[in-house]
């Protein structure tokens, strides 16, 4: 991989790949609903797609400048998805043990439209057995009264999209907040006690620079978040920094990578200093008894997640699916009564156990023997020659009795996750 953020992906969040799943495979996704259950894990994941502002390194599905009435619209359709989804046999009389609004920004919503978007959702998933329920927040998008409405209306763990405290470089990434927001929004959500607060940054932001980094990583340490979660900045296809590159010729002075993991290190080890323990290669918790991230591991460990919304992406009954990926698409569908399914991927049985592994693998360590109780194969005979490699080029600290990633390597998991992929053309569909 070049060393300069060239315009692709990075992150690997699913396996296999996203351009693997087809139109041709959404009747086998609509049986999986209409057959009986699994017993697997359930969760739910709604996709709340407005923001004050598309951000210049955003990839996902958003809308801004929304009128109330469009609001109220896809709101009345997610709604009318969950009662869809909850009625299908795959489905019916499971309990949720996580739910996750994401986006877009979920605290968009006004408190009349997040009561009644609850109150819908309810009618159809209630989540008071729930382990964990997510929300995403912008800081300026945030008052007192929806923050202790977000409280009583049962999230327990709330994530604020931080990125940065450097005013001119939130406005350079196109963010919607300045940090004078930041901290009115920390206040609220501290002083409504929930049981679980995360704050969100992004190394390597164009603009930033090692001083800014440090300034971020200490006023970040100041907050006392239960949790941190840090990304390294990537340049997908569909952002505004490659489609301004593509008219320019000048591509966005993102930090290059040995730059942005030197920066997460430095991050790593202030928060380990100050008695974090990393958790991921993305995140540190600051009491690992008591926070856990229950959407993150059950999600990697093959549970079910039921998707709403929008351009949303699920797990049933081993198989992998996607919703409309367009406003009047995903409506239509919906007001028509019709799960709004656009495409999907039956993974076969190896293409799992490989999910899983790579994903497990992204937490800096490998439960070998729970993969090899799930899927009859011992990861460490099959990958072997991988194992190997990776320990003699300094990924790895130990291989057996299961592999565990250096430092430097859980830094770059993402680019070395590809060594486990197999070839499209080698999988027979089971």
């Amino acid at each position: 991989m070049s060393e300069s953020t060239e315009p692709g992906s990075y992150f690997v969040a699913n396996y296999p790949p996203f351009d693997r799943w087809t139109a041709a495979a959404v009747p086998a996704v609509l049986e999986a609903f209409a057959e009986s259950p699994t017993a697997a894990a359930l969760g739910l994941y709604l996709h709340v797609p407005f923001c004050r502002k598309r951000c210049k390194f955003c990839y996902f599905r958003v809308y801004t400048d929304t009128s109330a009435a469009d609001v109220e619209r896809y709101s009345q359709g997610l709604a009318r998805e969950a009662a869809l989804v909850a009625e299908q046999p795959a489905v019916a009389g499971r309990t949720l043990k996580y739910v996750y609004f994401g986006g877009g920004t979920p605290s968009f919503l006004s408190v009349k439209q997040l009561e009644k978007l609850v109150a819908g959702l309810h009618a159809s998933f209630g989540w008071n057995d729930a382990q964990e329920v997510t929300f995403e927040c912008e800081p300026g998008t945030l008052s007192e009264p929806k923050v202790k409405a977000l409280r009583s209306l049962g999230m327990t763990r709330i994530s604020l999209g931080v990125e940065n405290f450097d005013d001119s470089i939130l406005e350079a990434n196109g963010r919607a907040h300045l940090s004078g927001e930041i901290g009115r929004a920390w206040d609220w959500i501290k002083a409504a006690d929930f049981p679980n607060t995360n704050v969100d940054l992004i190394a390597g932001m164009v603009g930033e620079t090692l001083e800014s980094w440090q300034r971020t990583v200490e006023k970040t340490l100041a907050l006392e978040a239960d949790s941190v979660t840090i990304y390294q900045m990537e340049l997908p296809f569909n952002t505004t920094f490659v489609h301004d590159a593509k008219e320019s010729g000048a591509v966005a002075p993102v930090a290059d990578w040995a730059t942005k993991r030197a920066w997460v290190d430095y991050a790593f080890n202030r928060f380990t200093e100050q008695g974090y323990v990393v958790s991921s290669a993305y995140t540190l918790v600051r009491d690992p008894q008591r926070v856990h991230f229950r959407y993150r591991d059950m999600l990697w460990e093959g549970s079910d997640l039921l998707a709403l919304g929008v351009a949303s992406f699920g797990h049933l009954s081993g198989h992998h699916y996607q919703n409309a990926t367009h406003w009047d698409e995903y409506l239509a569908a919906v007001e028509a009564g019709r799960l709004p399914v656009v495409r999907g991927l039956r993974p076969t049985p190896r293409e799992l156990l490989i999910r899983e592994l790579v994903l497990g693998l992204k937490r800096g360590s490998l439960d070998v023997e729970r993969l090899r109780s799930k899927f009859g194969i011992d990861p460490l005979k099959e990958w072997a020659a991988q194992w190997r490699a990776l320990e003699q080029e300094g990924w790895l600290s130990q291989v057996h009795p299961g592999p565990v990633l250096s430092r430097a390597g859980l830094l770059r998991v993402d680019a070395l996750l590809a060594r486990f992929f197999e070839e499209p053309g080698t999988r027979v569909d089971g």
